[in-house]
């Protein structure tokens, strides 16, 4: 086999390894997430059994990462302390290396009992939970399949005079080690991925139990980077756990690394197989963390919150509650995120459209910034969702929820684009008039009274037809749209009446008047377009709103009213 064939096949194990441990991951998340976060969210008695709590949860999850990601969501919305946060995740790491121990073992024998039975769970069930449990099954067989493959293909490498110059430069640098090791751990963004890699290529004897250990530790280190990475404009309580479970892992890699000959040594005489070597390097690494730094989470809680920001530029931002990226691979949790959050910024729209009759009433400038405030915070989080909701929509999703994540984005989009016209027409509508001392007629200003009323009423029927998804009232929605018209019409055509009859009030607020009852009712038109996929859905909406199209080649009156126009 030549050299590119070589390194193409254990590529592709390397690929298949990571995809498995994808698959698993995704599937124990799918399946029984909820039941994790329930546990962790009660961890918090002690640090020793927020510790245990960590190392079952990561057990089952075969990923730290994932786990900080959860515990990090937590710390957010203010579920969990900081200290038992840092224990927890001290627990995780622990976990993740069970995982290793156990595939580190023979257990070739075992895959196609695995495929077997995993196809015939997902395939045979209509059970979503049986379906997730054959997909964490059909995982674990292809790890192990992986496993063989890069086994396979390196044997042929184990000869290679090249590759025994980089291992050995490796070797002789393990501080260059533990860089390559961390670089590998976040590309593949798995660091039981990429240990199960090194034992992989240490069975064949490519490498040295001291380059084993150094990549090792560079694999720990990478992984607690993976989740930083994911969870950079998180708010200071979940990066501070990031962070601490990155310095933990590092003032460890930096001890061993410091004695990395003698801790080769040590673990080679618990078992002195070069894989099981690994798979010990790994777990007594994050033992030994564990045990270092569990009497110590207080300490370095209080060390975080005095030197990790709060974070106030996020905070005035407006960050979102709700959105939490490790919901993306339940869609139906993930969606029910992104609908907590619409329904926020609905509410906000709502009082900056309560606020526009007040200005429009008052000489109070501060209502102005108060809802340019509100419009920048509504165009902000709206993008979080528009950008949360693609990438849930990037994985395989069923018809409905495709359906329920794209009127998530048109209604989330319809609320920012009623923001703007609140704060960039009616406010500045609102400004006009207080600029030039204008008042309204008694008759004009309760035509617009009672059409911001009817306006901010349609905005409460949307709010609650975009939870309850009832048809009836969809359709109650839709029919206020033309009573809305109709209304409009009426009061144009009554302040024109006004303007024949030479009302002074009138005559000098024309304009304003006009203009704010236009930009009410293109705001009724973006609240009622909610009730457009409910309704079409339910096959009572038509397709245009004309009841016939005159055929111009055959009707001449039409092709001749055409020519006119």
């Amino acid at each position: 086999m030549s050299g590119h064939e070589v390194l193409l096949n254990l590529l592709g194990g390397a690929a298949l390894l990571v995809w498995a441990t994808r698959l698993v991951r995704t599937g124990v998340l799918r399946a029984f997430g909820e039941q994790f976060r329930n546990i962790i969210s009660r961890a918090t008695a002690n640090p020793l059994l927020a510790c245990l709590t960590g190392t079952a949860v990561a057990t089952a999850v075969q990923s730290s990462a994932a786990t900080a990601l959860i515990v990090a969501s937590f710390a957010e919305r203010g579920m969990i302390a900081l200290a038992p946060a840092l224990a927890l995740m001290l627990g995780a790491d622990i976990g993740s290396t069970l995982v290793v121990q156990a595939l580190s073992f023979k257990v070739a024998g075992l895959v196609p009992f695995l495929l077997i039975a995993g196809v015939l769970l997902y395939m045979a069930t209509s059970s979503q939970r049986a379906q997730q449990i054959g997909r964490i099954v059909i995982g674990l067989a292809l790890m192990i399949l992986s496993l063989g493959l890069i086994v396979a293909a390196s044997k042929a490498m184990r000869d290679s005079y090249s590759l025994a110059i980089v291992f050995s430069r490796l070797a002789d640098d393990p501080i260059l080690a533990v860089i390559v090791g961390t670089l590998a751990a976040w590309l593949a963004h798995s660091s039981v991925a990429m240990v199960l890699l090194v034992a992989s290529l240490a069975a064949v004897g490519i490498l040295t139990p001291i380059l084993s250990v150094a990549l090792v530790l560079g694999a720990n280190v990478g992984s607690a980077l993976i989740p930083i990475g994911l969870a950079l404009r998180s708010p200071a309580p979940a990066k501070r756990i990031l962070i601490g479970n990155l310095g933990f892992r590092l003032i460890g890699a930096i001890i061993c690394l410091a004695l990395i000959e003698p801790a080769a040594d040590l673990i080679a005489r618990i078992d002195a197989d070069p894989a099981r070597l690994v798979a010990n390097a790994h777990t007594v690494f994050n033992l030994l963390v564990a045990i270092a730094f569990l009497p110590l989470t207080g300490l370095a809680a209080r060390l975080l919150e005095r030197h990790v920001g709060t974070d106030e530029a996020a905070q005035q931002k407006g960050r979102v509650e709700h959105l939490d990226d490790s919901l993306l691979d339940r869609p139906h949790l993930a969606l029910g995120a992104a609908a907590r959050e619409v329904m926020r910024v609905a509410d906000q729209v709502e009082l900056m459209l309560r606020e526009v009759i007040v200005a429009l009433d008052s000489d109070d400038d501060e209502r102005a910034k108060r809802v340019k405030a509100l419009d920048n915070e509504v165009d902000l989080v709206q993008e979080e969702i528009k950008l949360y909701l693609t990438r849930l929509t990037r994985q395989p999703l069923d018809k409905e929820s495709s359906r329920r994540a794209f009127d998530l984005i048109l209604f989330t989009t319809n609320l920012e684009h009623i923001g703007d016209i609140v704060d960039k027409n009616l406010m500045e509508l609102a400004a006009k008039k207080r600029r030039l001392h204008l008042t309204f007629s008694p008759e004009g200003w309760q035509e617009i009274r009672d059409m911001h009323q009817r306006v901010v009423d349609q905005m409460r029927l949307a709010m609650t037809v975009f939870v309850t998804r009832d048809t009836k009232m969809a359709r109650d929605l839709f029919a206020a749209k033309d009573r809305l018209r109709l209304a409009e019409r009426e009061a144009t055509e009554s302040h024109l009446r006004r303007l024949r009859e030479g009302t002074i009030a009138s005559i000098e607020t024309s304009a304003l008047h006009l203009d704010i009852l236009r930009d009410l009712k293109r705001v009724n038109a973006h609240i009622t377009s909610v009730a457009h996929p409910i309704l079409e859905a339910a096959g009572e909406l038509k397709s245009t709103r004309l009841s016939s199209q005159p055929d111009t080649a055959t009707d001449p009156g039409a092709l001749s009213a055409a020519k006119k126009a």
